[in-house]
């Protein structure tokens, strides 16, 4: 099916011509013409040639600039030919007369048709039809409505023509025939790179004791999660799911469930930072049941501890890669925050846990869980390579008041903070880089009241234009000369899991950071959050640092700092708390992403078929693929 479908993709027309032959000689007129050269004569690469054009009774001289020896051997006296050009009415220096002129006319073998021109040399539309015929397009089992429109597009009629001349691109119904392939060709590759694996286990453990243990009832979509997730990993088949949730809609009691299902077998999760692990342990031990045996595995952990060989669901770090253990009993890996690992870490860490015969390829469960919405078209692409489960209702209704400011508004940010310190709530200020700007910039003299420094950004740097905005380091002691307790920490800090850890614990403290506090880590006293430079950051970042407040229920604000206030970008965020919506938003401002490679970041694999306009075209040729297994 896919290979005449690739083949017309591949040598699409780029544009076409007319060559029917004109009615009339007006200016600016195009089409073919039949001449009889009468005479010709060259000036340095310059061909002049006289013609007699007998359905207009009429000369016409045609020029040809950058003439080559094939023009000499084309345009001879006495021969009729067909031409193809624009007309120009010039005045004769001559016979100081109007008379039609071609400029660089195409000689045409066939009058009185529609030509393809093709971005490759080489390529003739006769040998292209010989493969792609009205049946070749039929049986390749495509919907008979843009089985006709590709066919049409290289077998153009005049009516097609005309249309095509309207904008200078396909007509719709062609156009859509053409999007439909691409993204059905693009969604076949995916399933071709769907690989099977026959399962170590299968698991159908009970889940009922969790939910026991739990204070609050489950939300619809957490269910529907562990549904599905029951379902995979109670199959021969090695499952690969991956849940999507928003910020705090409750992945923690999908991944413990997940726990319950797989028992009496061993479930493993790898999650990206210590106080992530961490708090994942607490909350297993918390509601797991108490004949589940779980245990952590960090950096610090002592290689010579060897408990968790005993435990039933191991918890760790990138460290668990790097532990010599027993893992012929583990149905199931997980991975939190998927996307903040790389492809190879996470295939790393199931093959240590696969199980390899002479004969046979036995591998666990695999689930991955991301906080990070991906657009739902996508995500229905995607679903050729891998299974989705979506979790979109929160446990409760989060109440987050998100504010656009610049410097003329923060007098009123500084007394928001003041109010929710006074509280013994936290606030979070978040800064685009670590350093000072360098000493490449001179610097003047940099005001010392808030007003105008404001602890957050200014523009008192020459050639500030690019970096406006303060560093975690320079805004440091406005902050520490003016409240107790204000934690300062960033990525590259070695003692970083330590302070935010006493963060946590600190009421009615201040953190500033870089953007390393988007990952799901748990701040239920955090009531407000200031992003510098907000402009800068990626949607899904904002959504991330924004998802940090109002965990519980607390009222949380979220204050863009920004030069730009009128930045399109920033006010649509501002007036939406869904992250499936932002996933929508943010597909409008980038492109697709590479999807063959489990890439989402910028960039566009398609040349015609549109991620957030084409969604319907997209469902259309998904349950084509689904009928047509």
């Amino acid at each position: 099916m896919d290979s005449i479908l690739l083949y017309c993709l591949e040598n699409l027309p780029k544009s076409y011509e007319s060559t029917y032959l004109l009615q009339q000689l007006s200016h600016g007129e195009r089409g073919g013409i039949e001449v009889t050269i009468s005479s010709i004569r060259h000036h340095n690469n310059i061909l002049f040639i006289e013609s007699y054009s007998k359905a207009f009774n009429t000369s016409l001289q045609i020029i040809v600039f950058n003439a080559r020896p094939y023009h000499k051997q084309v345009f001879v006296p006495h021969k009729t030919l067909c031409v193809l050009g624009t007309i120009e009415i010039r005045l004769n220096s001559t016979s100081n007369a109007w008379i039609p002129v071609l400029i660089n006319p195409k000689v045409i073998s066939k009058k009185n048709t529609i030509i393809a021109n093709f971005k490759q040399r080489g390529i003739r539309l006769e040998n292209l039809q010989k493969v792609i015929t009205l049946q070749s397009l039929q049986d390749s089992q495509i919907p008979e409505i843009y089985a006709h429109a590709l066919y049409e597009v290289f077998y153009p009629t005049q009516d097609f023509f005309h249309e095509y001349m309207q904008t200078k691109s396909f007509p719709k119904r062609h156009l859509n025939a053409i999007k439909f392939c691409e993204i059905l060709v693009y969604m076949q590759k995916l399933r071709k790179k769907r690989k099977h694996f026959n399962a170590k286990f299968c698991c159908n453990g009970d889940i009922s004791p969790l939910l026991s243990n739990l204070p609050f009832q489950l939300t619809q979509g957490q269910y529907r999660a562990i549904q599905s997730i029951a379902a995979d990993l109670d199959s021969n088949t090695a499952c690969k799911r991956i849940i999507m949730g928003d910020v705090g809609c409750g992945k923690t009691i999908v991944i413990l469930a997940s726990v319950m299902i797989a028992y009496p077998y061993k479930s493993i999760l790898m999650v990206p930072t210590t106080i992530l692990a961490k708090q994942l342990y607490t909350e297993a031990k918390k509601y797991l049941p108490s004949n589940i045996q779980v245990s952590c595995i960090i950096s610090s952990t002592s290689k010579k501890d060897i408990s968790h060989l005993q435990s039933d669901f191991i918890i760790g770090t990138q460290a668990l890669l790097y532990r010599d253990s027993d893992f012929s009993k583990f149905a199931l890996v997980m991975t939190d925050e998927q996307h903040r690992f790389g492809t190879n870490t996470r295939t790393k860490l199931e093959r240590l846990l696969e199980e390899n015969t002479e004969n046979d390829r036995k591998k666990p469960h695999n689930l991955q869980f991301s906080a990070t919405p991906i657009p739902r078209t996508m995500s229905m692409i995607q679903s050729n390579l891998i299974n989705f489960s979506f979790i979109k209702e929160l446990p409760f209704r989060k109440d987050i008041q998100t504010l656009i400011i610049n410097k003329s508004q923060f007098g009123a940010l500084f007394v928001r903070i003041q109010t929710e310190l006074q509280k013994s709530n936290q606030v979070a200020i978040i800064y685009p880089r670590i350093e000072e700007i360098s000493e490449d910039f001179d610097r003047i003299d940099s005001p010392d009241d808030y007003q105008s420094m404001m602890g957050l950004g200014y523009n008192q740097y020459k050639k500030s234009h690019k970096i406006p905005y303060m560093s975690l380091k320079e805004a440091q002691k406005y902050w520490q000369n003016r409240f107790e307790k204000v934690f300062i920490t960033h990525g590259k800090d070695r003692d970083k899991e330590t302070i935010l850890e006493e963060f946590a614990k600190t009421d009615g403290a201040i953190l500033l950071a870089t953007t390393m506090v988007e990952v799901g880590i748990s701040l239920p006293r955090l009531s407000v959050i200031v992003i510098v430079g907000a402009e800068r950051l990626g949607l899904a970042s904002l959504h991330q640092l924004r998802g940090r407040v109002s965990r519980n229920g607390l009222k949380g604000y979220c204050y863009l700092y920004t030069h730009n206030k009128d930045n399109q970008r920033l006010q649509e965020f501002s007036h939406t708390l869904s992250g499936f919506d932002i996933a929508e938003l943010d597909l409008k401002y980038r492109s697709s992403g590479d999807l063959l490679d489990g890439k989402f970041q910028s960039g566009n694999n398609f040349n015609f078929f549109n991620m957030l306009e084409d969604s319907s075209i997209a469902q259309e040729a998904q349950d084509f693929l689904d009928h047509h297994k």
